[in-house]
């Protein structure tokens, strides 16, 4: 069975599709085999980006490591089971061709709540939730009291995902593995970055997540997506020195695949 990682948070703009990208190309340079589905229908930024990813390499007569990107296959009416939900089928299709020929599969869910979304979020065995380092992000994971700063309970979002622990334990499956990444982190605000981080080490232990460093707000990542690069990338797209910068968002790189403790996975980036 392929290991199923999805990213998930109903928040837009969070870098869900830049992690998404770093993590599949991060599995396929140590040699995994790894799919690729986009749930976002309407934007697919993850989509575009292993298509921008396709014809960069192309044009330049590069050879790297791409995902094995499907699209949801669509689904007439017949096919359909009686009461069946057309976007179940269409997701169930699309993990069930990529399982037998991946080791892991990354699922990229959009920024809202959508019934694909509830699904695929059932179906993982990691799941990563990258959220932007301040409180209008954390508001996504739970209430806070205006006045003290003190959590008051989980918000829908948490409550989605215990619902797909249950379901998943009602099946028998193994639980799923909640990672909370921080992204855009930046050097400034050092008062409210440690209260951001008070706040989710105290939520992590209430709901069950863990919290992890995420990637910096960096220019590089914006600029790579147009070529469908990451970072891992650079030293074999003729960028022979690295500046501080991308070292630095390299390592960042590192530090993820080393924390999400992937199954017989070994970090060599």
């Amino acid at each position: 069975m392929a290991h199923i990682i999805v990213v998930g948070n109903e928040k837009g703009g969070s870098g869900k599709s830049t992690t998404s990208m770093h993590v599949a190309i991060a599995l396929c340079r140590m040699g995994y085999r790894v799919g690729a589905l986009d749930l976002d229908l309407r934007q697919k930024s993850f989509a575009r980006y292993i298509e921008n990813r396709r014809t960069y390499l192309d044009r330049m007569g590069l050879k790297l490591p791409v995902p094995d990107y499907h699209d949801l296959p669509e689904v007439a009416a017949a096919q359909l089971a009686p009461g069946e939900n057309a976007f179940d089928h269409r997701l169930s299709e699309a993990v069930a061709a990529l399982e037998p020929v991946s080791d892991f599969i990354i699922i990229d869910c959009p920024g809202s709540h959508t019934r694909l979304s509830q699904v695929a979020h059932s179906l993982a065995d990691t799941l990563i939730t990258p959220l932007n380092d301040s409180f209008i992000d954390f508001d996504l994971l739970a209430r806070v009291d205006q006045e003290t700063g003190k959590v008051k309970g989980p918000s829908i979002y948490s409550e989605m995902v215990w619902n797909a622990r249950q379901l998943r334990a009602q099946a028998g499956l193994r639980p799923i593995d909640w990672i909370v990444l921080r992204n855009r982190m930046g050097a400034q605000q050092m008062h409210n970055k440690r209260k951001v981080g008070a706040a989710l080490e105290d939520l992590s232990k209430r709901i069950g997540f863990r919290v992890a460093p995420g990637f910096s707000e960096r220019v590089i990542f914006r600029e790579l997506f147009p070529r469908g690069l990451t970072v891992m990338d650079l030293k074999d797209t003729g960028v022979d020195q690295l500046n501080i910068s991308n070292v630095a968002a390299r390592q960042e790189v590192r530090d993820l695949m080393i924390e999400l403790k992937l199954p017989s996975v070994e970090v060599a980036l």
